[in-house]
């Protein structure tokens, strides 16, 4: 049994080092900027009203990019690059898979991978399907207060919705400290970057992760305070989460701030599919 997970781990980490697999994760890193563009593109309309009738959120991103010249083929494109961008972290998934067995802070780096590898997969992956689903014309409809409803009816689905929230929520912590820490150039090999191209790398990530963050604040915030007043219309997703930024005090002046912060992410990932990731 020893034996077969270190020939696993074995081809997972030559599988993640693949020239080819590591050339599409980059087409994926491009398309899922270009989503973040999208929609913060979305978020600048809805903030200064000239709303194009998409949601602001990446089901309306996608659908924006699929109304545009030659928008369908691009939407194919951006499935393969998400496609192979899960491939990726799943291949990064084995490869620390042999080292959860070790102890100290060894393990402990193990686990912290892991668990973030397979939450990319998986976002990756949700994202290829709607990517798909809105190429083939078969998505795209049913919001997250129409999930949301559906899982209050489960047993216990309150409690489910309330906790989900709260993970969202510490999800948007973590990224508002990974950008104001820096932490995020620890995951981007920088060393042939020129100065300037680490001041630009550097800027992008200290703007764009704590923008991400605060919208999935306000997402998680909004998802419990559903599960707290029973109430599933107030359990909406990131377009929800948006327009309750734009009805709060200045508004328009915070969502703008937001908008701008999601395009830096959406920048941030463009160059970030330059280099590699740091081991």
């Amino acid at each position: 049994m020893g034996g077969t997970t270190g020939r696993a781990a074995g081809a997972a980490g030559r599988a993640g080092d693949s020239d080819a697999l590591e050339n599409l994760a980059r087409i994926g890193l491009v398309a899922y900027g270009v989503v973040h563009l999208l929609l913060a593109w979305l978020a600048l309309q809805l903030a200064w009203g000239g709303g194009s009738g998409q949601s602001a959120d990446q089901t309306g991103a996608l659908a924006t990019l699929a109304e545009q010249p030659l928008g369908r083929p691009l939407l194919w494109l951006l499935a393969v690059g998400l496609v192979a961008l899960a491939a990726w972290q799943a291949a990064e998934v084995l490869r620390w898979r042999s080292r959860l067995s070790s102890s100290g802070d060894a393990r402990k780096k193990a686990v912290e991978k892991t668990v973030k590898a397979v939450a990319k997969a998986v976002l990756y992956t949700v994202l290829a399907v709607l990517a798909i689903r809105t190429a083939t014309g078969s998505g795209g409809s049913g919001g997250g207060q129409q999930q949301a409803a559906g899982v209050f009816g489960w047993p216990a689905g309150r409690w489910l919705v309330g906790l989900v929230g709260l993970v969202v929520i510490g999800v948007g912590v973590y990224l508002v400290h990974k950008g104001v820490s820096k932490r995020f150039l620890e995951e981007v090999d920088l060393r042939s970057a020129s100065p300037q191209t680490t001041r630009l790398v550097t800027r992008l990530g200290q703007t764009g992760f704590p923008a991400k963050g605060v919208a999935l604040g306000v997402v998680g915030g909004l998802l419990v305070y559903a599960a707290a007043t029973f109430d599933p219309a107030r359990a909406t997703g990131l377009d929800g989460a948006l327009r309750t930024i734009l009805e709060a005090p200045f508004g328009r002046v915070l969502l703008t701030l937001v908008a701008i912060g999601i395009a830096a992410f959406g920048a941030y990932c463009l160059v970030r599919a330059r280099y590699p990731e740091r081991t």
